[in-house]
């Protein structure tokens, strides 16, 4: 490639920002999943995405401090910072790494929504408790990310306004997974196992 290209007004104007822009993307889409592997303690993955996601980092920056002048770069920057962290979002979305807990509060007939769960190959566990409008219980249900669209399911098939909540959780010791068939889903005989 000409040198002179590089001194031409479309490099400056149109190339370098654009790399500049696709650079942050990466740099913080992996920014984005390296904050999901230390919160769940992985101690391989995420120091090298750290270094990736650094050694982007600076590239981008130094390209930016050799073009004080140029707007264009700093658009380029902070529209490639908010498209990283759009895109490292689905990223980490599509992946559904790790293990949740929902909790679902009922007024009633909690003991019908834990066989509905159990009958889809779900544990789960009822606590009685008292709500502010009287006796409530409360369904603990502890489930791998990529099942949670049918907990959610069977939770809207038993009542549709169910009151729950859901939170990442580190780490399993142990519990009751649907074993997964490669090729029909939940295992037919619904076998459970002990799960990590």
């Amino acid at each position: 490639m000409d040198a002179s290209f590089f001194d031409s007004s479309t490099y400056t104007y149109i190339v370098l920002p654009l790399l500049i822009f696709f650079a942050r993307i990466c740099d913080v889409t992996i920014g984005t999943l390296r904050i999901v592997f230390v919160s769940k303690g992985d101690k391989v993955i995420a120091p090298i995405l750290g270094f990736f996601e650094v050694f982007i980092w600076i590239v981008a920056i130094g390209q930016i401090m050799e073009n004080l002048n140029n707007f264009y770069c700093y658009f380029a920057y902070a529209g490639g910072f908010a498209t990283g962290n759009y895109i490292g979002l689905k990223v980490e979305e599509r992946l559904a790494m790790g293990s949740l807990i929902v909790r679902i509060i009922v007024s009633k007939e909690g003991s019908t929504l834990i066989k509905k769960l159990n009958a889809a190959g779900f544990g789960a566990t009822l606590m009685d408790a008292e709500g502010g409008s009287g006796k409530v219980q409360i369904i603990y249900c502890i489930i791998k990310r990529t099942d949670l669209p049918n907990v959610l399911a069977v939770i809207n098939e038993f009542n549709p306004k169910a009151f729950y909540s859901i939170e990442d959780i580190k780490k399993v010791s142990a519990g009751i997974f649907p074993v997964k068939s490669s090729l029909t889903g939940i295992n037919p005989l619904r076998r459970w196992r002990k799960g990590k």
